[in-house]
């Protein structure tokens, strides 16, 4: 199976994309961890991606192709994988395509998890963090509050909000997705690729409506 996961930030790929991996023995790729793991080994595309976080930029279309492209081109590349935050745009997309196309590969499914702008806003906005090195719990002012309100639980540490998490960041990373899936989500749907779930409610029943629109895979 080879299969990307779409959405918007918070709903929720990463924990449908690590279960997959488990229990249908894929292999999870986000490029958020060959980032850091670039970063880490100093290799020459982790100097350009460290150079971009350290401005304080989104690394480019063509960075992040180029880190797929690298881990495609290994001798232990994956044959069957779940996607998880790639790709993002329309010329993202369309370079995936191409490196498929060097192994004689086709995707199976492209999968929407679809959430309500507000939903997204809810979910991440009410996350605070723990700032102890020790410690780092985190929180949700709804589903996983504290005992007392502001105070770890674990340590006693007054809690923090990521810049991430904050309402505003939540709406304006919100508005980047929405601007960058106007494309590529038509790009896929002209393939036969899309298919929906709804990214609400329960992690056990989101997965069984993934399994659905997954089979015969």
């Amino acid at each position: 199976m080879r299969l990307i996961l779409l959405g918007p930030p918070g709903c929720g790929k990463g924990t449908q994309a690590k279960l997959l991996c488990k229990r249908l023995g894929l292999e999870h790729i986000g490029t958020g961890d060959l980032l850091r793991n670039a970063i880490r080994q100093g290799t020459p595309l982790g100097l350009q991606a460290q150079a971009a976080v350290e401005a304080g930029q989104l690394a480019s279309d063509e960075l992040v192709n180029a880190l797929i492209a690298e881990r495609f081109a290994q001798p232990d590349r994956p044959q069957r994988f779940v996607m998880d935050g790639y790709p993002r745009t329309l010329k993202q997309a369309q370079a995936f395509d191409a490196i498929l196309h060097q192994h004689g590969w086709t995707l199976d499914h492209v999968v929407l998890l679809a959430v309500p702008d507000e939903e997204i806003i809810a979910r991440l906005g009410g996350r605070w963090s723990c700032p102890s090195l020790g410690c780092k719990a985190t929180y949700h002012v709804i589903s996983n509050p504290t005992r007392v309100a502001g105070i770890c639980d674990d340590c006693g540490s007054v809690l923090v909000q990521r810049e991430d998490d904050k309402v505003e960041t939540v709406r304006a990373r919100l508005m980047v997705y929405h601007r960058d899936t106007a494309e590529l989500i038509p790009y896929y749907q002209q393939q036969g690729l899309l298919r929906e779930v709804n990214g609400q409610g329960e992690i056990e029943s989101i997965y069984q409506s993934l399994l659905k629109v997954l089979q015969p895979c």
